[in-house]
């Protein structure tokens, strides 16, 4: 099965997520995507974030009839960090080949993620063009070291084994939506997920309800 993933808040998640990520599976042949909602994402404030339970929700709904599992695993895993989440799943799903998808905004400042060297070493790397953000992604230091791995996508629809590190660079239409929109329109919205009880797609188990003062580091950095 080739998977890709997608991690971030999804706070909350909106059509946006759905578009890149359907665009991103057609683009790579992927048979299926995971959303990695993070308990916590450091390079976030932690003011506005809604409960767990509440954003898992949120992505459950985004991803209905599409081909996405939404999934909390890091709570499970007990990591801290995205390096040390990928590395695990690698491990625990030998028989799957992953592809780390994120969008230019993340490129930009993917040098500041702790062992981002390690991320790219661990699967491949796809980055969907963002709207603002292209022009900062190229010029990153994370990209001059990247820059040696680009390959194009055709390389990584081929049926062979991936290798890392590999970097391949998606454009598509660009998509307006974003979380701090979808906020400022509907202030409340986690409180349609109150009384949620998500159950995890990946490992089947339910969601924990967290408070703020449970939530740890989480996918980003």
């Amino acid at each position: 099965m080739r998977t890709g993933l997608l991690g971030g808040s999804f706070n909350p998640a909106h059509g946006g997520h759905r578009r890149i990520t359907l665009f991103a599976m057609d683009a790579l042949g992927l048979d299926e995507a995971w959303w990695l909602v993070s308990p916590r994402n450091p390079l976030k404030a932690a003011k506005g974030m809604a409960p767990l339970s509440a954003r898992v929700s949120s992505a459950r709904k985004q991803a209905r009839r599409a081909p996405v599992r939404v999934t909390a695993i890091e709570q499970q895993l007990g990591t801290r960090y995205t390096a040390d989440t990928l590395r695990q799943l690698a491990r625990r799903y030998p028989k799957r080949q992953f592809v780390w998808l994120m969008g230019s905004d993340n490129l930009a400042q993917f040098h500041l993620w702790r062992d981002w060297r390690l991320i790219a070493r661990t699967m491949p790397i796809a980055v969907i063009a963002r709207p603002g953000y292209d022009a900062d992604a190229m010029t990153s230091p994370a990209m001059a070291w990247l820059r040696r791995y680009r390959v194009p996508a055709a390389r990584l629809r081929k049926r062979g084994r991936w290798s890392a590190p590999a970097l391949v660079f998606l454009r598509f239409d660009p998509d307006p939506r974003s979380a701090t929109a979808r906020r400022k329109a509907w202030p409340d919205w986690a409180a349609a997920y109150a009384a949620a009880t998500p159950r995890d797609a990946v490992t089947h188990r339910p969601i924990k309800h967290d408070s703020m003062a449970d939530i740890r580091e989480g996918i980003g950095v």
